[in-house]
């Protein structure tokens, strides 16, 4: 990763050590807000995106979240054994009392929680039939660890699917650029009143990010079969990639 230094710390494989930190610390700065911001700068379309990833999910399965943050599409997945992780206490404090008291009232028991990196997630071998990661995977601090991680605990014919910022390539990246810098911290501005609003970090993150393309090989080189990588539709924002666990290693 020898181009960290040059992109201010950040490049399309991870984050180095000091900037992950203030940016986990900007992440829980956006808690009160998360929500509301969020569907302002999606125009609404974060609700779909996660009802998308949700739908591959089936009744009874093993599912872990990675990267839970406040809990918003925990909330929404149901007839699940569910578990969310994240590195952020505070961000499984909030998760913990806004998803159980929706699985509560669905007549479902309580979510796990776990306080963990992507990168080092402490739990078994083979034991999710589902992962999903829900705008976590930009900020993972080594996005290949971090697939090798779920790889190791999806079972075989298990799925890893991910939802998060949509860069098709490097034109079409100038565009999200300028919408993060511009009409992201406009609205983000306007919603919690302050100029120096903790989205101001987050946009960095979405400039190094890397292409649909970097990202499908990455998944194929760490295992995964079956790729899949795209943006969504209708306003190109998003795009949605999945990989299966072979069943049988080749």
């Amino acid at each position: 990763m020898s181009s960290r230094q040059a992109t201010g710390g950040y490049d399309p494989s991870g984050i180095d050590l000091d900037a992950w930190t203030v940016l986990e610390a900007e992440l829980e700065a956006t808690i009160p807000h998360y929500d509301r911001v969020n569907t302002w700068m999606t125009f609404g379309q974060d609700r779909r995106w996660r009802a998308g990833v949700a739908a591959h999910a089936e009744p009874g399965m093993k599912v872990l979240e990675v990267g839970c943050g406040p809990g918003s599409f925990a909330e929404t997945i149901r007839n699940v054994e569910l578990t969310c992780l994240d590195p952020s206490p505070e961000m499984l404090r909030v998760a913990k009392k806004r998803v159980d008291a929706v699985r509560a009232a669905q007549g479902e028991s309580p979510a796990a929680y776990v306080e963990a990196i992507a990168e080092s997630i402490p739990l078994p071998d083979a034991s999710f039939d589902r992962v999903f990661c829900l705008f976590s995977f930009r900020d993972f601090q080594d996005k290949r660890k971090g697939l090798e991680e779920i790889f190791r605990v999806l079972k075989p014919g298990g799925q890893l699917v991910i939802c998060d910022a949509g860069k098709g390539n490097a034109i079409h990246g100038l565009f999200g650029r300028f919408w993060m810098a511009t009409g992201v911290q406009v609205i983000a501005r306007r919603i919690t009143g302050e100029k120096d609003h903790p989205w101001k970090g987050l946009a960095r993150s979405y400039t190094h990010y890397g292409t649909n393309a970097y990202y499908r090989k990455m998944l194929k080189q760490v295992g995964f079969s079956q790729v899949k990588g795209r943006l969504l539709w209708p306003f190109l924002m998003a795009s949605r990639f999945s990989g299966v666990r072979p069943a049988n290693p080749e």
